[in-house]
């Protein structure tokens, strides 16, 4: 195990800040009890959850009653999505991105073989939306439009106050998946058009199995889990009381670092992108440069592959991910990086760096040292820059098929 290994894919998941886990510890000792319980000694937690359900609501800029404690940011988003659809059964359409987590992509896939229809809007080479697509699909008949805040993999920001006054115009419910956007950038859902926002809490420094799923007041939901009353009957089962204090103590730093963190980690980001863009030739960056996250970047690296760039990094001990999965000895490439229309020659060998607010300097420093030797090396060793990546094209296009 790298105890000390440079960590640069917190869009991934991020460490538990320590504030945080001091904080959830006597919910997993001395304070075991169940929260419903009519005793004092479950009473107390329940105090807790209410504290934390606060903080949660302050980061969001939201009402304590609009809170909803999940499991994670997928269980959001398939609560988000079936529950907007079982609260109006006679609309059977629904909108989202072709670039969604699949965590949406799934779902939807799933629904469609139910009978409801899917329109998946395109994205540009930057991974921009086109708003005159998302007008010409919306119908009254458009049940909900489910849109990432920020994509994540190339961290481009989606116009979602935009988006969510076109959807208003015609009566659908506006779900958006802000998993990698919380803790990114401010959000105040008192003036947002957004009806219904998910999160999770291990991208936010808390520990994995917690989320949250925000349901505006008045939005037309039905439960996803039913049983007990917990939630306000919106989520039924046992509350995971560690990690919803977890969650809201994570929440609560958030806030007090959101914008020294944010110009740190943009400031880290820029030094590491443009040293390896003029160390490095035939690189380029992946989405958006002027509507991203503060924390991310993806370069394409023409002419290898991720995967060996990842393995090569991991002996120094750094952290990346990448774009493509490497499945049965086949290269599958991202769908994000798919639907922008990337070359084959740099849509296998694109990296994502993403940071947070515990990355150095002298980390970044690092990676800079390192990366212009390795990529110098697997280029050294590829085929594919001679045949102009045709190998790497027609394994895509056996995945894709």
């Amino acid at each position: 195990m790298q105890k000390n290994c440079i960590y640069l894919d917190n869009n991934a998941t991020t460490k538990v800040d320590p504030a945080v886990l001091e904080a959830m510890l006597p919910y997993l000792t001395d304070y075991y009890g169940n929260p419903s319980s009519m005793h004092s000694f479950g009473g107390q937690l329940g105090k807790g959850v209410k504290i934390a359900r606060e903080q949660v609501a302050a980061l969001l800029g939201a009402e304590e009653s609009e809170i909803i404690f999940t499991s994670c940011g997928t269980e959001g988003d398939n609560a988000a999505i079936r529950g907007a659809l079982l609260a109006q059964p006679e609309k059977r359409h629904i909108i989202t991105t072709q670039v969604e987590h699949p965590a949406v992509l799934n779902v939807c896939k799933q629904l469609e073989t139910q009978g409801y229809t899917v329109t998946y809007l395109s994205v540009n080479a930057k991974g921009q939306l086109d708003l005159n697509e998302l007008e010409a699909s919306l119908t009254g008949n458009t049940a909900l439009v489910s849109v990432m805040y920020a994509n994540n993999e190339t961290g481009t920001i989606f116009p979602i106050e935009e988006i969510g006054a076109r959807v208003k115009e015609y009566g659908a419910i506006f779900h958006v998946d802000a998993v990698q956007a919380v803790g990114k950038l401010p959000l105040n859902m008192k003036t947002s058009t957004i009806d219904m926002l998910t999160i999770s809490g291990h991208k936010i420094h808390a520990p994995k199995g917690i989320g949250v799923l925000y349901v505006r007041r008045g939005v037309r939901f039905r439960p996803f889990l039913l049983g007990g009353h917990q939630e306000r009957g919106r989520r039924a089962g046992t509350e995971n009381v560690p990690g919803i204090i977890a969650l809201g103590k994570a929440a609560e730093l958030e806030m007090l670092h959101l914008e020294e963190a944010t110009k740190r980690e943009s400031r880290l980001r820029d030094r590491l992108e443009k040293a390896l863009l003029a160390k490095i030739p035939d690189c380029e960056v992946n989405g958006d440069p002027s509507h991203r996250l503060p924390n991310t970047t993806n370069i394409g690296f023409k002419y290898i592959e991720g995967e060996a760039i990842l393995l090569s990094l991991n002996k120094y001990g750094i952290c990346a991910s990448s774009g493509s999965a490497c499945t049965s000895g086949s290269l599958e490439p991202s769908h994000v990086l798919r639907a922008m229309g990337l070359p084959y020659t740099t849509l296998h060998g694109s990296i994502r760096f993403s940071l947070c607010r515990y990355t150095t300097e002298a980390e970044i420093d690092q990676v800079i040292a390192v990366m212009p030797e390795i990529v110098e090396r697997l280029r050294a060793l590829s085929p594919f820059k001679n045949d102009n990546a045709g190998w790497l094209q027609q394994q895509s296009l056996v995945k894709v098929s």
